[in-house]
């Protein structure tokens, strides 16, 4: 027969993902506004590097949305390898093709190859790692 307490805890452990989904949609709500934040108040390089960090922030955030339970270093680098995999790609003519007939591909693709994005996506995946690891703790 089960006790209460334990009745509690199951509860309390199925909702956990909820409300990890739940704080993940908001941290991606907030690192949209944030990058589009960045992009009205500063220009050149600032704008450009902080965009590429907040990129990488914002595909962990998706990582957690979509798999809530994940380690921060698997998501920090599965982040990671998605923004290093994208950069890469621009080495072809696929995202340059696409971005001049969609806003959305430019914004999510981007065209242009250029290491070094390579290092501000690593930022990015580190900041978004030291979060999630903050936040793990403290729950």
């Amino acid at each position: 027969m089960s006790s209460l307490p334990e009745t509690q805890d199951r509860a309390a452990g199925a909702a956990a993902p909820i409300r990890i989904r739940l704080a993940a949609a908001a941290a991606a709500v907030l690192t949209v506004a944030a990058g589009l934040g960045l992009r009205t108040v500063t220009a050149g390089s600032a704008a450009k590097y902080g965009g590429d960090a907040l990129y990488t922030v914002l595909l962990v955030t998706l990582v957690v949305l979509v798999a809530p339970r994940v380690r921060p270093l698997t998501a920090a680098v599965t982040a990671l390898a998605v923004s290093w995999g994208i950069e890469f790609l621009q080495l072809s003519e696929v995202p340059a093709e696409l971005s001049r007939h969609s806003a959305v591909a430019r914004l999510v693709l981007g065209s242009t190859f250029n290491p070094p994005d390579l290092l501000w996506y690593a930022v990015g995946a580190a900041a978004g790692w030291l979060v999630l690891t903050a936040v793990r703790r403290e729950a």
